[in-house]
């Protein structure tokens, strides 16, 4: 009975004794968690569009964002939220007080004005419409003189298919020579004119883009401040004559 008892004694004490340390143990963990993984840097990269405190309150938006591996866990399990022209974040624990978002923009080429819905249609290299927004951004060229009356996102842009794949043709030159027009017109004869400020390129035909970009790139920054319309419609390999008309 004694020995039973004692018994009875030892267990007690051992399932004290083991919550005791697993209360210290959460205690202890609750203590590193608080202290240890608190939000103190926030490093952002790839974000072109967005101010970094948009990306950093799109991420930090609720009561315990102080806390780094919560909001790495967090992410883990759920998308950020929403902006527009934004594709995708990624949010790594470079170290407990540490927070690494890697933000993957929509890569967007130009857009067009679409009457029936008020707003811009947005579209990548490929002619997806990848958002549709009031909102301009910075250093994407306004395609004008397109008939577009109706968009669907996510969708190539409804319009002729020889005339998007020579709008994506041309943006795309211009993009990769950082040479992006506030503009691109396209007249009766579909030969597109660049605008940029108060100069105009006539370009005439795709022929020799490569070659026209060339110059554009070079002729440019000597026509800054001027008013007047550069004429490059008739530029080959033969007719190499660059004439400005100046107004």
């Amino acid at each position: 009975m004694i020995r039973e008892k004692r018994r009875k004694k030892k267990r007690i004490k051992n399932i004290l004794i083991a919550v005791l340390t697993t209360l210290i143990v959460l205690a202890i963990a609750a203590l590193i968690e608080i202290n240890v993984f608190r939000v103190k840097n926030i490093e952002i990269e790839g974000n072109l569009l967005y101010e970094e405190d948009v990306i950093r309150n799109a991420v930090l938006n609720d009561e315990y964002s102080w806390n780094s591996l919560y909001v790495f866990l967090k992410y883990r399990f759920t998308d950020t939220e929403a902006i527009p022209f934004v594709d995708t974040m990624d949010i790594t624990l470079k170290n407990p007080s540490t927070l690494h978002i890697q933000v993957y923009e929509k890569g967007i080429m130009g857009y067009l004005y679409i009457p029936a819905i008020g707003e811009n249609a947005y579209f990548d290299k490929d002619g997806i419409v990848v958002e549709t927004s009031s909102d301009i951004v910075e250093g994407t060229p306004e395609i004008r003189g397109i008939d577009c009356e109706q968009v669907v996102l996510y969708e190539r842009l409804p319009i002729e298919k020889e005339t998007l794949r020579d709008i994506l043709t041309m943006t795309q030159a211009l993009k990769r020579s950082n040479l992006v027009p506030d503009s691109i017109v396209y007249g009766q004869a579909a030969s597109p004119v660049l605008l940029y400020e108060n100069v105009q390129i006539q370009m005439g035909s795709l022929e020799y883009l490569t070659q026209k970009v060339e110059r554009i790139g070079k002729i440019l920054p000597s026509l800054n401040g001027m008013s007047g319309i550069l004429h490059l419609e008739n530029w080959s390999e033969e007719t190499t004559n660059i004439v400005f008309d100046k107004q």
